[in-house]
């Protein structure tokens, strides 16, 4: 009953205003100009309404976890931190260990932290993430500076040999920085480590762990987690504006 009331209201303001302008041409300049404020107060609402609601239905959705992904893909994954919105969105002087949701880690050796770690919303239309995560990096007195993303068990299930992992990633840089991602793999006593160089001269940063070439044990393994490692960090900021993880069968050869 309500809408229905509301439609009707709609409707004849609709009318009134378009009567409004069909007489604008003949109506005596007293009422013209109550008119003219009229609906000069009108607009200023509805432009402010259509801005706000064009830049809230452009933004990616939260808790999407949709992204391009390889044919026979059988495993794939956003992080929450590039998902939701995380119950704490940030850290100042961030310690080393510090985490942001329960899956993201941050690492260093500094003795003075000047990091800053925060999640922040992706506002392009071209981001399909809803977040992401910005480093700020002042002095920098440290020897190394790495975030780690543990992986959920479900990436475990099923993994072999004959699997390609893949890491996508988009990532925006103040100054040019070299940065590395090391894929660790635990299996029984062993942990078995990959490392590929990010190239960083694409807009969208992708790399491909290819485990046929690995000594991974397929019947021991337990825990998997990537580390993505900062060269020379200093006086830089690095936004990660997505980050998701696939797997898929390699081809044979």
């Amino acid at each position: 009953m309500v809408k229905l009331i509301e439609r009707l209201v709609q409707a004849r303001t609709l009318r009134r205003w378009r009567k409004a302008a069909a007489m604008a041409h003949d109506m005596p300049l007293g009422l013209l100009r109550l008119r003219r404020n009229q609906a000069r107060a009108l607009r200023s609402q509805l432009n402010h309404l259509i801005h706000v609601a064009d830049g809230r239905l452009a933004l990616p959705k939260s808790g999407t976890s949709y992204f391009p992904r390889p044919h026979g893909t059988d495993w794939a994954w956003r992080p929450d931190a590039w998902r939701g919105p995380l119950p704490v969105p940030g850290i100042s002087s961030a310690p080393t260990r510090s985490a942001l949701g329960d899956k993201v880690t941050l690492f260093h050796d500094c003795t003075v932290s000047e990091l800053t770690l925060r999640q922040l919303r992706n506002q392009r239309e071209a981001d399909l993430a809803p977040y992401g995560l910005r480093m700020d990096v002042f002095r920098f007195d440290g020897s190394f500076l790495s975030l780690v993303i543990d992986l959920p068990e479900d990436a475990v299930k099923g993994l072999t040999r004959s699997h390609l992992l893949r890491v996508s990633s988009i990532v925006e840089t103040e100054k040019p920085l070299e940065i590395f991602a090391r894929l660790n793999i635990r299996h029984g006593p062993n942990t078995e480590q990959i490392v590929r160089e990010l190239p960083l001269n694409a807009s969208e940063v992708v790399v491909d762990f290819d485990l046929a070439y690995s000594r991974l044990n397929e019947k021991r393994i337990e825990h998997i987690w990537l580390d993505l490692i900062f060269e020379a960090p200093e006086m830089n900021q690095v936004v990660l504006r997505d980050l998701t993880f696939c797997r898929h069968p390699r081809a044979a050869l």
